[in-house]
């Protein structure tokens, strides 16, 4: 994704992929694992799947940037063990950085496909030789947290369409109202409601992806109408569904 934003602030949210960025112009604030962080030019920002955060001008006249999400699968390839961690979510590398912003611009120009794909490779892999750890340190929750929100997550995402009530979620495991919001919070960082948002907007960008409309891809995954997924794709994303739809079908004909 490519992105200029003077006023608009991400909502807390988190991916189910990296996002790596690099910031062009200006500065960028994010709020990330109980901290706030500044980045501008000649540095990376690598945000980790399922890490909630924010994100939003540092400056009156804002920030551009420049933002790949790959895969899990992608920045781990041919490497043993759990995907790679990066312990700091600003990595201060220029060289690293001007080389991501140079495939990103000839990705989002319709370069050669066989020199872009080579090249994202080989910079995923200096970001991770160079910054990356081998292990992940746990995060301090407890196992009965982790075990609540991982059932709540997987009943929302069998239910997406019609979800169940707060009330039935917590009968389901056996907990009050108030123990499964806030043993899901815990773990997730933010509400199951907004976890279920955020779910069905990474469902519509697939089926955005694949050329269905924004109403179409609304009634798909339970939003009420294109609107409100409209509301919810901003919030996370910073663009329009139709703006993503028409970005994503324009690069697959390049």
């Amino acid at each position: 994704m490519t992105a200029r934003f003077r006023r608009h602030r991400y909502a807390p949210h988190a991916h189910e992929e990296y996002a790596i960025g690099v910031c062009v112009e200006g500065i960028e604030q994010i709020n990330y694992r109980g901290a706030v962080h500044r980045s501008g030019p000649g540095a990376v920002v690598v945000a980790e799947p399922g890490e909630t955060h924010t994100g939003g001008p540092g400056i009156p006249e804002g920030y551009a940037y420049r933002v790949f999400y790959p895969s899990t699968t992608l920045v781990g390839e041919d490497l043993p063990g759990p995907a790679p961690h990066f312990p700091s979510l600003i990595v201060a590398d220029p060289a690293l950085a001007a080389e991501m912003v140079a495939v990103h611009v000839h990705l989002t120009a319709g370069g050669d496909a066989f020199e872009g794909e080579s090249r994202l490779v080989e910079v995923l892999r200096a970001l991770v030789g160079r910054h990356a750890v081998r292990e992940q340190a746990r995060r301090r929750t407890s196992p009965d947290a982790a075990r609540v929100a991982r059932a709540v997550r997987e009943r929302l995402a069998d239910q997406l369409v019609e979800p169940p009530s707060l009330s039935e979620l917590a009968a389901g495991i056996g907990l009050s109202r108030y123990q499964t919001l806030r043993a899901f919070r815990d773990v997730a960082g933010l509400p199951p409601y907004a976890w279920l948002a955020q779910h069905r907007v990474a469902r519509a960008q697939e089926l955005l992806a694949r050329g269905m409309t924004p109403a179409g891809a609304a009634l798909a995954v339970g939003f009420a109408d294109q609107a409100h997924l409209g509301r919810w794709f901003r919030r996370v994303l910073g663009v329009t569904p139709a703006g993503y739809r028409s970005s994503v079908l324009r690069d697959s004909v390049l």
